[in-house]
């Protein structure tokens, strides 16, 4: 194993965080922003890129890791967690929306997973977390998650979030699973993937379920998600109030107030 070996547990069902458990000296790799809480013990460092390199490359090299990561929309900086202590210690990592974390073991999953850009959560460290370009230029601007996805290499253990509930399939060699753009987590390299546009004027135009949508060819694993981050974030803004609310939202706020203020 070149990665770290960590051991793991999932807390909750909706609104789910991951505790990590290390042994002195091993390190994981987070998201900036994805830390929950720690113990006493623990050292936190932010680096460039994801420290996969073990510091080889010099700086060019690491400067070249973090600015892929910019393509991706990712922060240029990551963060990592060493346990300096001498017994065994704990570090937690939130998922940023509701929905479920996904353990992948990546020594099982062929060395290599491939994902949408936001993603990633935290993995040991040893695992690289690089770009993947789609090579179809169909799939790259019609695709719902761009010309760019995020790659996961190596072969310890990495956890990735999404919206909703997540369903796991196994694609046969040769199977076909249509899926919504939006709705495609993650899937493994062997797996196929293009983007087909919806058949029909009618149905293009009223179907309500866009133009596009994702052909996904196994032999592979695919991961589905039922809530994608930006479906749950157009409803809320479509059913927010504008210029305040609604006359009756406002009228009940605004007697509030005044009773607040003895009127």
């Amino acid at each position: 194993m070149n990665n770290h070996e960590i051991d793991y547990k999932i807390y909750g069902d909706d609104m789910q965080f991951v505790e990590v458990e290390l042994d002195p000296k091993e390190t994981v790799i987070a998201e900036a922003g994805a830390l929950m809480m720690m113990e006493d013990g623990i050292e936190m460092e932010t680096i460039f890129g994801d420290g996969s390199s073990g510091g080889g490359g010099g700086l060019m090299g690491k400067l070249f890791s973090a600015g892929k990561r910019v393509l991706t929309g990712e922060s240029l900086f990551m963060t990592t967690f060493t346990n300096e202590d001498y017994g065994k210690k704990h570090v937690s990592f939130a998922s940023p929306y509701p929905g479920k974390i996904i353990p992948m073991d990546l020594s099982e999953l062929g060395g290599k997973v491939i994902c949408q850009k936001d993603a990633f959560l935290a993995a040991a460290k040893g695992v690289s977390v690089g770009i993947e370009f789609q090579r179809k230029l169909g799939a790259g601007f019609f695709g719902g998650e761009g010309f760019i996805m995020q790659k996961l290499e190596g072969d310890g253990m990495a956890f990735v979030h999404a919206g909703g509930t997540i369903h796991k399939k196994e694609l046969a060699p040769g199977e076909v699973l249509r899926v919504d753009t939006g709705c495609l987590v993650a899937m493994t390299s062997g797996v196929n993937y293009n983007i087909e546009m919806v058949k029909g004027v009618k149905t293009a135009l009223f179907g309500g379920e866009g133009l596009f949508f994702a052909t996904l060819r196994g032999p592979g694993t695919v991961w589905i998600q039922s809530l994608p981050f930006s479906r749950l974030a157009s409803r809320v803004f479509a059913a927010a109030p504008h210029r305040g609310g609604s006359s009756d939202e406002g009228s009940i706020a605004k007697g509030v107030f005044n009773m607040l203020n003895g009127d």
